[in-house]
């Protein structure tokens, strides 16, 4: 083995090891713990620093709900939920006189009309 050879194997060993990223430096796109990782955690922390976003991450959009069956809410009455129109009617009692229609879809509310 010449000389040459003998000086040039280890120059690029090193060279290599130098290139291959043996470092682990901050700031070179890798990022930090505190920064979001998906889109879906970067657009949560955008709603809580706007205010959007309440402390436990879900956005509320109200608080007034269906009660009741909501998997079979074909017809509300009040606030609740029913399966059958038969059902709503009984729940809404209308007086003598008064019939009960269902008026609208998805789903239909029920009340009490002349």
């Amino acid at each position: 083995m010449s000389l040459r050879s003998a000086c040039l194997v280890p120059a690029l060993i090193l060279a290599l090891a130098a290139g291959c990223g043996g470092g682990g430096g901050a700031g070179k796109g890798r990022a930090s713990a505190n920064e979001p990782q998906t889109a879906k955690e970067k657009q949560l922390q955008e709603a809580k620093a706007s205010g959007e976003a309440d402390a436990t991450g879900q956005s509320g959009w109200g608080k007034w709900r269906y009660t009741g069956d909501r998997s079979n809410c074909f017809f509300v009455a009040g606030q609740k939920c029913f399966k059958t129109e038969v059902a709503a009617c009984q729940t809404m009692k209308c007086k003598a006189g008064e019939k009960c229609k269902a008026s609208g879809a998805g789903p239909a509310t029920v009340s009490c009309a002349k």
